[in-house]
């Protein structure tokens, strides 16, 4: 299964959840009102009367408590996920979770930090925020969030402890395939749905806790309502009952598979199993197992790695450990499960040394042979073996001074800006006296000297350095962020033209600098428009990847062919004058945006093909120039669509 199955799979998953939250907040109202009218009926005299007699007295109550049920389970929904729009860090920060700063000194912890680094390179996507459950000692992880650019990582502190560093990657890769695949987003909404359902237990249990002999008696007389009360209070907890129960049912549904699924792409990302599997036969000789146990495990429980809470096989949210073992190792018994105490020593000093900055012991990737447009569409979303060990390296081998402003919350946004200074040194200039303008002369004078050593590097290195910084950058003031976004268009737009990787990078940083939970504008297009903004998307691509007219039309006709279209558009109408974005100012973005937002919105077929025709127009030739390559990630990352760095030589 790829990317675009994956994301199909979980939208169809996110469907039925719909579905089945509709169907239960149905059977959970209809119950509600079958208690308040029993408890009517045998309590206020309804007794007296026939029951279609009563139910015609009491339709217009029984009708108020219907609404008011409904109300309250949608309100209940409505509420968690407000308070989950905050994104993954909410969810690691409710659980007891410590973020992993970027000058962490121990060494287990800046190991994590540069595992979840290298991975979201490998990946493509930007670094989440990372979080140890320091109170929890068996072994488990999970990811939070809506979208890679508001996700958190958290493993316990038993995981860092008892793991070794390939185990603790195939767990981190395991958690990353949940977050690539649309997992994430689909258990994030089960978490507020499943609290609508469960919500109106709580109520019946304060009720019965609250109502019970205090409102029998009230000044020394019988409180005739409070049996009522009581009947209400009881039906409620029954209900509550059977909500945890659908609840668990739907989690466990949904989830077993998909646990399956991610243990694949965990060997795929890292190509051994011994990680992976590693992790979870030391989950089953571990004392403390995955067990969560100072924190309520029960509303996260579908996200966990490994089962956070003891429960029958009906209710498993994840499938028998044993199995999931023997779908890696297909030979392996439960008499396979080690002896004595799995806790891993401490990082020898030359290892935490190492985990510090290893150095690179490989080239990157350079100009070569480049997979066909259909295997380049297929990487979206699955880094694979070659993509990990890229990542290692590029993350080794980048420059101390941009890697230290990449952590830092004060210098993570003077780097932003050095990354979108004229890697040709044309406007570079006027950039520089534009910044001093805004933010004076110090400053202007540090984005220089981070300028000057982005200079030294390779572009392969801008995506990866801007993915690293995120995390500082969300820690700013929204005000400074959104001055930032502006300042970074004011310089893109300086001399009336666009770039197409920089107005590009610039989208990728808007996209991962949105607030947790917000809607990306998204625009509904017929097939024209959807035509339209393909060919002018390819048409942009064609010339700006390309140095002469010919050669421009060829990679233009080459994406155009991914589609049937090749001999149906004309390429001087699409890659030259405003539609290609030549020569224009304020209005290219709009433009751009639309397209973009139309394409976007595709369905996953739909993307796929448009990765295709891009990868197409791109590498036409059967070459790829790290520059192209930069250039055709990013534009996949404006289309939602994380793809992995294309590695063309051997590494």
């Amino acid at each position: 299964m790829n990317f675009f199955e994956a994301q199909d799979q979980a939208r169809r998953a996110t469907r039925r959840l719909i579905v089945v939250y509709v169907a239960a907040t149905a059977v959970i109202v209809a119950g509600v009102t079958l208690v308040v009218g029993i408890a009517l009926y045998t309590t206020s005299g309804g007794a007296a009367y026939q029951p279609a007699v009563f139910l015609d007295r009491q339709a217009p109550v029984l009708a108020v408590v219907a609404v008011l049920t409904t109300f309250f389970i949608a309100g209940a929904t409505l509420y968690r996920m407000a308070t989950l729009a905050a994104g993954g860090a909410r969810v690691a920060g409710e659980l007891g979770g410590t973020e992993v700063t970027a000058d962490v000194s121990d060494p287990l912890r800046r190991r994590l930090r540069n595992v979840v680094e290298e991975m979201a390179i490998a990946s493509g996507v930007p670094v989440p925020d990372i979080y140890v459950l320091e109170q929890e000692a068996g072994i488990n992880a999970f990811a939070a969030g809506y979208a890679p650019a508001d996700a958190a990582v958290a493993v316990t502190r038993g995981a860092l402890e008892v793991l070794d560093r390939d185990e603790l990657q195939g767990v981190v890769a395991h958690e990353f395939s949940h977050i690539l695949n649309g997992d994430m987003r689909l258990n994030i909404r089960m978490m507020g749905v499943l609290f609508g359902i469960m919500s109106l237990g709580l109520m019946g249990r304060m009720i019965l806790r609250g109502g019970g002999r205090r409102g029998v008696i009230i000044a020394g007389r019988r409180n005739k309502g409070a049996g009522a009360v009581l009947l209400i209070g009881l039906g409620l907890a029954v209900l509550g009952a059977v909500g945890v129960f659908f609840a668990r049912i739907l989690k466990a549904a949904v989830s077993r598979q998909r646990e399956y699924l991610a243990d694949a792409a965990a060997v795929q990302f890292t190509r051994q199993t011994r990680g992976i599997a590693g992790a979870l036969k030391k989950i089953g000789a571990y004392s403390q197992s995955s067990l969560i146990r100072e924190s309520d495990a029960e509303e996260i429980s579908h996200m966990l790695f490994g089962s956070g809470l003891k429960l029958p096989r009906l209710f498993a949210t994840h499938p028998p450990l044993t199995a999931r073992i023997r779908a890696l190792e297909p030979g392996f018994s439960e008499s396979d499960y080690p002896s004595g105490d799995p806790r891993s020593a401490e990082l020898s000093p030359q290892a935490a040394e190492d985990e510090r900055r290893p150095a690179a012991a490989m080239a990157l990737a350079a100009e070569g042979s480049v997979p066909s447009p259909a295997a380049i569409s297929g990487s979206v979303g699955q880094p694979g073996s070659e993509q990990v060990a890229y990542a290692m390296q590029l993350r080794a081998s980048i420059p101390d001074p941009l890697y230290a402003a990449a952590h830092s919350a004060d210098r993570a946004w003077l780097l932003t800006l050095a990354l979108l200074l004229d890697r040709s040194g044309g406007v570079t200039g006027r950039q520089l006296s534009l910044l001093e303008e805004q933010l004076g002369g110090d400053r202007r004078r540090a984005v220089a000297a981070l300028y000057d050593v982005l200079s030294s590097i390779g572009a392969e290195y801008r995506l990866p350095v801007l993915e690293i910084a995120f995390p500082a950058l969300k820690k700013r003031p929204a005000a400074e962020i959104d001055y930032l976004l502006a300042l970074t268009r004011r310089m893109i737009d300086i001399d009336g033209e666009v770039d197409l990787y920089e107005y590009c990078f610039q989208r990728v940083l808007s996209h991962g600098l949105a607030r947790a939970g917000a809607a990306v504008g998204r625009l509904k297009a017929n097939r024209v428009e959807v035509r339209e903004a393909a060919v002018r998307l390819l048409g942009i691509l064609a010339k700006r990847g390309h140095d002469s007219d010919e050669r421009r039309r060829e990679a233009f006709r080459a994406g155009l062919g991914e589609f049937g279209w090749a001999d149906g558009v004309d390429y001087a109408s699409a890659g030259s004058g405003s539609v290609a974005g030549d020569s224009v100012t304020g209005g290219a973005f709009g433009a751009l945006d639309r397209s973009l937002d139309i394409l976007s919105a595709l369905n996953a077929a739909g993307k796929e093909r448009i990765v295709a025709a891009l990868a197409a127009t791109a590498a036409f030739d059967g070459r790829l120039a790290v520059a192209e390559a930069e250039l055709l990630r990013a534009v996949c990352a404006t289309l939602d669509c994380p793809l992995p760095p294309i590695v063309t030589s051997a590494v």
